[in-house]
């Protein structure tokens, strides 16, 4: 990938760090925009550190003089770098992004879970529906502190089977990214649950 504008090497195709050109990229894929290879393992460091690289490329601030389309385009690139490092930088978004990429089945189009969750989910639900119901201090919410427990561990334990399945990435439209998505939609009810748990702690800490 080379800059259109001096031929130097492209870290990112959102502009370049020879000549200081922008460059208007439609939709920019992520991992291109980071100057890093299509991978679910992402090293938190190194990926901090080219957001900052690059945002000292495109930031608004260093554009104040510049045209109005420059201005524009440097508001644009970084908001859109912003955006590939927040997606990179979630485990669970990263996986959701790269099962779309490769193919995989959409949320809408897949819905079920893990079948090794949907006994468990029934239990978890009539723990929390009773809490709900019930005054603060009973046994009822008290119970909430082993379910958080437990749910906290599906969580690791499910996103080590995400990483598990997209490592390495599977072949673009293969079965197991049916796989991934049922992992991701069993991680979606987890962190719901354990932030409805959250909910009512803080409804019961504001109500003494």
């Amino acid at each position: 990938m080379q800059c259109p504008a001096c031929l130097a090497p492209l870290e990112t195709p959102l502009g370049c760090k020879a000549c200081g050109t922008l460059h208007s990229v439609p939709a920019p894929d992520p991992f291109e925009v980071l100057g890093l290879p299509l991978a679910y393992p992402v090293d938190a460091d190194d990926l901090r550190r080219r957001l900052l690289r690059f945002s000292r490329m495109m930031h608004p601030d260093y554009f104040a003089a510049a045209a109005p389309e420059q201005r524009a385009l440097a508001e644009r690139n970084s908001a859109e770098l912003n955006r590939a490092h927040e997606i990179l930088s979630d485990d669970a978004r990263r996986a959701d992004w790269l099962v779309t990429r490769l193919g995989g089945p959409s949320e809408s189009e897949q819905r079920q879970m893990p079948q090794e969750f949907l006994m468990e989910v029934i239990e978890w639900n009539e723990t929390l529906d009773a809490a709900r119901g019930a005054r603060p201090g009973s046994s009822e919410r008290a119970a909430l502190d082993a379910l958080e427990s437990t749910l906290r561990t599906a969580r690791e334990e499910t996103l080590a089977d995400i990483a598990g399945g997209l490592t390495p990435l599977p072949e673009p439209g293969s079965a197991a990214l049916s796989d991934s998505r049922k992992q991701l939609n069993g991680l979606r009810y987890l962190n719901k649950t354990l932030n409805e748990i959250a909910a009512l702690r803080l409804a019961e800490a504001t109500s003494r």
